[in-house]
């Protein structure tokens, strides 16, 4: 594994390179003299510069293709008060030799964490033939995947493990509103909340940016996929009830509540209405969390138009947390205060599902 140490965001004038990037654009150009150079986009996961390559560009131009990780050697310079990276040799990199978390956007919450703590979501599923199946289902490569992959193409958890995040983020707050209706079916709820955008993994591409939608994703969607996968896992569950399976995948095919948002079916379990509005709760505030880094200016609270929301949004800086009792890091992914260091455990039998109390709150 190749390890990348000198990042965009930290070149200044004179500074020499030698280190990995991701192409995001390029170009074979002519100079007025008829001598042919490489115009690139170089990025990494804190930013994106220009680069321009001019002796030998022939030689480098197949190794730099859009989408190629290079190591690039040579220094940043000032150019129309622009820094720009005036590159002497490039090679490709092999995608298995990078981490992707060094070039795209990636979540801000540690991805092993947040694998062990899946591990201890599932270990608490007290109903065995949905404990199986979620052991079935978060195994392998799917499991490698679903620590990877965005949760949306722009909307939310646009970025390396936004799923997990998210997955995460919904489960615990299904475990809190179990905890606090009784008469809701935990295990099922839980179960539903882990499952219930697993085909995202099918959905998006996400291997290199822009993120986009595979062809299944397009022509069937994650819901559908979805039950797919839950339908295909229980086939080797035989001890999971059909009717259980039933309510299970209706989990996952009723999660966006609506008709023209894309579900096959309305939710028509207490399970199922919950579960949807918990989904797009978690959604909207990520997307908002996203919207208040943006607030630079001080005295400056409003956002332009909203369209996915239709509306104008009226926020505090993150900076301004402080000034607010009990405000601090409330649209973090981790709930008040930083994102958690450590899994999530629920506690025992019906009746003792509190959440343990840790130093830093998880959801």
């Amino acid at each position: 594994m190749a390890d990348k140490t000198i990042f965009i965001e930290q070149l200044h004038e004179g500074r020499q390179v030698d280190d990995l990037f991701l192409v995001s654009r390029k170009t074979l150009a002519e100079t007025k003299a008829g001598k042919p150079y490489l115009a690139l986009s170089l990025m990494d996961r804190t930013g994106e510069i220009e680069a321009r390559l001019w002796d030998n560009a022939e030689e480098y131009d197949a190794m730099a293709e859009a989408g190629n990780f290079v190591r690039v050697r040579g220094t940043a310079r000032s150019y129309r008060e622009q820094l720009q990276l005036v590159v002497n040799s490039l090679a490709q990199v092999d995608e298995d030799d990078v981490r992707l978390e060094d070039f795209m956007p990636a979540s801000p919450r540690n991805r092993d964490v947040m694998v062990a703590e899946l591990e201890s979501v599932i270990a608490r599923i007290e109903d065995r033939p949905l404990h199986r199946l979620l052991r079935v289902i978060f195994a392998g490569e799917t499991l490698v995947q679903f620590s990877r992959a965005p949760a949306a193409k722009k909307m939310h958890h646009a970025y390396l493990g936004g799923l997990l995040e998210h997955t995460l983020s919904v489960t615990g707050m299904a475990a809190r509103t179990a905890d606090h209706y009784q008469a809701l079916d935990r295990d099922l709820l839980l179960t539903g909340a882990l499952v219930h955008d697993i085909a995202k993994i099918r959905e998006f591409s996400f291997a290199r940016l822009p993120f986009d939608y595979t062809s299944s994703g397009r022509l069937i969607g994650h819901l559908v996929l979805g039950a797919e996968m839950v339908r295909e896992a229980a086939s080797g569950v035989p001890d999971l009830p059909p009717d259980r399976l039933d309510q299970l995948v209706h989990l996952v095919l009723s999660h966006h509540g609506r008709h023209d948002f894309g579900a096959p079916v309305l939710p028509m379990t207490p399970e199922a209405l919950v579960l949807h509005h918990l989904d797009d709760m978690d959604a909207k505030m990520n997307y908002i969390g996203r919207l208040r880094e943006k607030i630079t200016e001080p005295g400056s609270h409003w956002t332009d138009f909203q369209r996915p929301l239709e509306r104008f949004l009226y926020l505090r800086r993150p900076e301004e947390d402080e000034d607010v009792p009990g405000a601090a890091g409330l649209l973090q992914p981790g709930g008040r205060g930083k994102a958690s260091s450590g899994p999530t455990r629920y506690r025992g039998s019906r009746g003792k599902n509190e959440l343990e109390k840790r130093q830093q709150t998880l959801f």
